[in-house]
């Protein structure tokens, strides 16, 4: 069983910074995988020319089951508000996907505590910026596998450090009733280190995957807790996107 996260950066191509749909559904399809996370996922945007990206994943891949799940509604620089999950089907909106080419038996979705002021950053210069970090959300699906049942989570996490340790944990909380096996995708801008220090699960691969033409930094992880393993892992750099997807063939 194959299973990939992968931070599509609105679809955007690394070449001409273009949203091109049919460059997204090829570079899914060369995944193979069986369950995929997607972030930074754009629905209805102008952007990305109001595509659906997360149905137009779930045609390259085969997927039965499929979720998008929104952390912010509107468009940028317009309305643009934190989701509340009761957003209109076809509203403008961002967010994360779960894609699954076995059927889904239970969705959940997990709304992580947000940071409502400005904090400051050190980027390249000796004085800070003050930034402010969005909304964000979780899910979690129970796959119903040949092998058995395996529960499935999809995140991104905050780049703000402190901040995105208190959502993993807050997150490791809200799944502590999810049946295991448990594996835990995304981008959670953190390295395998920190990330299984505070959830007590193992990272199944560990590959840089930030920036995708050079990657000096792996903040998009696989983690589990259970039986399944990894039989083999790779980052693989795509024609989109700053980020390398994460492929882990599993058993």
């Amino acid at each position: 069983m194959r299973v990939a996260t992968f931070n599509i950066l609105n679809g955007r191509t690394a070449s001409d910074d273009q949203v091109d749909p049919g460059v997204l559904q090829e570079a899914v399809a060369s995944l193979d995988a069986d369950v995929l996370a997607l972030q930074e996922v754009d629905r209805n945007q102008p952007r990305s020319g109001h595509a659906d990206l997360t149905a137009a994943a779930a045609d390259a891949m085969g997927a039965v089951d499929h979720r998008f799940v929104a952390a912010l509604s509107g468009s940028p620089g317009a309305t643009w508000i934190a989701a509340t999950g009761r957003e209109q089907p076809d509203a403008a909106a961002y967010g994360i996907a779960l894609l699954s080419r076995y059927p889904v038996s239970a969705w959940e979705v997990i709304r992580l505590p947000t940071l409502h002021t400005r904090v400051p950053m050190w980027f390249d210069n000796p004085m800070p910026t003050l930034v402010r970090d969005e909304p964000r959300v979780a899910m979690a699906a129970v796959v119903e596998t040949p092998d058995g049942l395996l529960t499935v989570a999809n995140t991104h996490l905050s780049f703000v450090p402190w901040w995105g340790g208190r959502q993993l944990r807050a997150l490791v909380t809200s799944l502590n009733g999810v049946a295991r096996p448990l594996v835990l995708m995304g981008d959670l801008n953190m390295g395998p280190g920190r990330a299984a220090g505070i959830t007590g699960m193992r990272s199944l691969v560990d590959a840089p995957t930030f920036p995708a033409d050079a990657p000096r930094e792996q903040l998009d992880l696989v983690l589990a807790d259970g039986s399944w393993q990894s039989v083999k892992g790779e980052a693989r750099q795509l024609p989109l996107s700053d980020h390398r997807a994460l492929v882990v063939d599993l058993e």
